[in-house]
């Protein structure tokens, strides 16, 4: 069962990456920081708009240093295969890794606030400290053989 987890995840990386043969910037790649497993690529994001920062928190959550923007400490992307807990019917869970079980992000269908202060509906978060974020270049000689 895990080599057909790893293969469908090869399989989906690779037809997203074949699809952009035409684009001549560098693809990035997010990998587990613990077993280097890839868990998303640069078209799996989801973008939000940056938020006010710590003026859209409860005020339990503020430090009080309003003039900062705050960059965000997570990225956002689409539900994918390999996030096993959103297929189990579950609302909000931790996100672990196929490879090696480590946490790398929390999902909530109802959503979550980002650490710029916007609100991210639904989320699937992936914290940046717990990623390797990777460029490849894109491959000239790609659809030739």
């Amino acid at each position: 069962r895990r080599e057909e987890v790893m293969n469908e995840l090869k399989v989906e990386v690779e037809s997203n990456s074949s699809s952009q043969e035409s684009l001549p910037k560098p693809q990035a790649m997010y990998r587990c920081k613990k077993c280097r497993r890839i868990v998303a690529i640069e078209e799996n994001i989801v973008p939000h708009e940056p938020g006010k920062g710590e003026e859209c928190f409860a005020w339990k959550k503020r430090s009080g240093n309003y003039a900062e923007r705050v960059q965000c400490s997570s990225i956002f992307v689409e539900p994918m295969k390999w996030m096993q807990n959103i297929h189990d019917g579950t609302v909000e869970e931790k996100l672990l890794c196929l490879g090696c079980n480590a946490r790398l992000g929390y999902f909530n269908w109802a959503g979550m606030q980002c650490s710029c202060g916007a609100w991210v509906n639904p989320a699937f978060q992936l914290h940046k400290s717990r990623l390797d974020e990777c460029k490849s270049e894109p491959n000239p000689n790609q659809g030739t053989v």
